[in-house]
């Protein structure tokens, strides 16, 4: 448990350093600003030369507090850590530049776009494992937090959507009034939300099957041996026909939707909905041992 603990708090000094590098390499030099709190304290380094790094310090210190008294300890320090991981590695490259003659620089005719797609790429990746490991990166997330533990129902949408449209539009101004940098802040924001979600989610969003059939027991048989994966049988009756019959219940991996499709196609009579599942919690491939200890 101990070992756990280590190397979860290990995992998030590493994304901070991630973070910082993305910072160095793909936004200070390349005139834009990201989402949320963050893209205010970057638009803030630009005009003031104040370092986002005392910015970071300034905006997460007190909403860890917060988090402290009204979440739990273990968030609260596990977001700390992350603040000061990360304000410290930036400070130590505005000290040492060693990454400055590898920056991407959009001034000699490479690609605009591709900064902020780098840039959003890596930060969705930050984001996720951060959340996995039961932080975030600060700023706008551990407000979403506190709002989500005061209101959990509530949708946050609108106000992330709000923070990221004034980070957005004040960039225009600060960026020699060109629409150029509030392009680039919505296409990192885009990015960053949809890879920081897929990473979240992980490997553990499968596919439903909803199988009607009157041979249930063939398709269940052939289900777990050739896919490893249980069935679920309920008891259903079709209501425009009054017969009985039986509801299979099955996920899978995506990979193997096409298998499971050529095996429903061989028993007549039968159909299946499918839906996509966001997550699946347990032990989901726990069926493949039991199959081969059986054989």
């Amino acid at each position: 448990m101990k070992e756990n603990r280590v190397l979860s708090y290990l995992n998030i000094v590493g994304v901070a350093f991630l973070l910082a590098c993305n910072y160095q390499l793909f936004i200070f030099k390349n005139a834009f600003a990201p989402a949320g709190l963050s893209g205010i304290a970057t638009m803030v380094q630009y005009k003031l030369n104040f370092s986002i790094g005392y910015m970071n310090l300034l905006i997460n210190l007190p909403l860890c507090v917060l988090a402290y008294f009204k979440m739990n300890r273990s968030f609260a320090f596990k977001n700390l850590t992350f603040c000061l991981s990360f304000t410290g590695f930036i400070l130590f490259f505005k000290q040492f530049p060693l990454l400055d003659a590898y920056a991407y620089v959009t001034e000699n005719g490479t690609s605009t776009i591709l900064a902020p797609v780098a840039a959003g790429v890596v930060s969705g990746f930050v984001y996720g494992v951060a959340v996995r490991e039961g932080a975030t990166t600060g700023g706008t997330d551990i407000v979403a937090a506190l709002i989500r533990q005061k209101d959990p129902a509530r949708s946050l949408f609108s106000v992330i959507f709000a923070i990221n449209t004034v980070v957005a539009v004040v960039s225009f101004f600060v960026y020699d009034y060109r629409f150029e940098p509030v392009i680039l802040c919505i296409v990192y924001c885009f990015l960053s939300s949809r890879i920081g979600d897929a990473i979240i989610r992980g490997g553990k969003s499968q596919i439903k099957f909803e199988i009607i059939t009157r041979q249930y027991e063939e398709m269940s048989t052939e289900i777990i041996q050739k896919l490893r994966h249980s069935v679920t049988m309920l008891p259903a009756k079709g209501m425009f026909s009054g017969n009985d019959t039986e509801l299979l219940i099955c996920l899978v991996n995506r990979h193997q939707v096409p298998a499971l499709r050529e095996i429903i196609a061989r028993y007549p009579g039968s159909f299946a909905y499918v839906a996509p599942v966001s997550e699946v919690y347990g032990n989901f491939k726990q069926i493949a041992h039991i199959v081969s200890t059986k054989k």
